[in-house]
């Protein structure tokens, strides 16, 4: 028996007319980063996907025209992502869908691994392409991200398989990644 609607979550929603429409996506970031064993406090679930057409406003009519607030940003050339849609409505966790725009992210969505995520059950980036991710963001708190994830079970593995990986990546990534190796991240 489906839920009724005031109980589907804001993320269930986006995910269902992605579903849809055929559309790969998976979660990112924190939320991510909880479904491989590191709890980090966010206020969003971010999703990332790489169909250009997911900014199209009239993509996401059926939830506007429920009463949730979609705000399309499109990025611009010299933007690292071709833009980011913004889903709010009163008492839900607001969503972000990052739309990429490099090739090097396919393989992500690609190997999305089922995950529960808020009680709903969507696609989540293996933990070497959340830190791809990290990598390529940059930040300080990304540094941490990494070494946290890099803690766990099987650390090992991971770093194999994300220096397998990290040649795909910028080179800002690399020199990313072996800071972290040595212990010089921000």
């Amino acid at each position: 028996m489906p839920r009724p609607l005031d109980r589907v979550s804001l993320l269930d929603r986006v995910a269902a007319i992605l579903d849809a429409a055929g559309v790969l996506y998976a979660v990112i970031g924190a939320s991510a980063m909880a479904a491989h064993g590191v709890a980090r406090s966010t206020h969003d679930i971010d999703l990332l996907a790489l169909d250009g057409e997911c900014l199209d406003a009239g993509r996401w009519a059926p939830l506007a025209s429920g009463g949730v607030s979609v705000s399309v940003n499109r990025g611009d050339a010299a933007d690292p992502l071709a833009g980011v849609v913004r889903f709010e409505e009163a008492g839900k966790r607001p969503v972000d869908l990052v739309v990429g725009r490099h090739r090097w992210q396919v393989r992500m969505l690609d190997r999305a691994e089922p995950a529960v995520v808020e009680g709903s059950r969507v696609p989540a980036v293996q933990a070497r392409d959340l830190i791809a991710l990290k990598l390529f963001a940059g930040g300080a708190q990304d540094a941490w991200d990494v070494v946290q994830l890099l803690a766990g079970p099987g650390r090992d593995a991971l770093i194999a398989e994300v220096s397998a990986d990290v040649d795909e990546l910028p080179a800002h990534c690399r020199d990313f990644w072996e800071r972290i190796l040595t212990g010089d991240s921000p």
